[in-house]
């Protein structure tokens, strides 16, 4: 009898181990989103002062900033990692072209705050793309965990699913948007 006992103690202990590793795991999951949460809402916040900027260069381009603005929108209201990627790949390619607009009025790099606004959301865009490295990093790990037996058995059992990766589809957006006034 002692032996049973000591073996369901030892399995017990085993399960609260692999189900707080799963909960541990869901935690930095959604720890690492509101970290890339608060590096895109900076760099939401920044937006309207960069289109502000061009206005007063470049006011009659307003298809390009009001694409920049519907882009923001549609960025702010996406609700999962997959809705939040091709968001920002649209706003991504918005700023991209608001950028472009420096080339044709020379002025507007010669604005002090545009071009320090542009080294702002620069700093913002490494910044996002490190959260997102360390967001799919610990993704990777928490989906892992919940696939691999014995623990996708307790995974199943206790409602942890996959999770999704914060993924761009386009190549040429997981740089962000840079610009070089040199």
């Amino acid at each position: 009898m002692l032996w049973f006992l000591i073996v369901l103690a030892v399995i017990a202990s085993v399960l609260i181990g692999m189900y707080n590793s799963l909960v541990r795991l869901r935690v930095r999951v959604n720890g690492a989103w509101a970290d890339i949460d608060v590096q895109l809402k900076r760099r939401w916040e920044l937006i309207p002062n960069l289109v502000e900027t061009v206005k007063g260069s470049a006011g009659h381009e307003r298809e390009t900033l009001q694409a920049v603005a519907d882009a923001r929108n549609r960025a702010m209201s996406a609700q999962s990692p997959t809705e939040a990627a091709a968001a920002e790949e649209m706003l991504a390619g918005a700023l991209g072209n608001l950028f472009a607009l420096s080339e044709a009025y020379p002025q507007l790099r010669a604005v002090e705050a545009f071009t320090g606004l542009q080294g702002s959301l620069d700093e913002i865009e490494d910044s996002v793309q490190n959260a997102r490295r360390y967001y799919n990093a610990v993704v990777r790990d928490y989906n892992t965990k919940t696939r691999v037996f014995p623990t996708n058995l307790l995974a199943s059992l206790s409602g942890h699913r996959p999770q999704e990766f914060f993924t761009l589809d386009d190549e040429r957006q997981r740089e962000g948007p840079r610009v070089n006034f040199s």
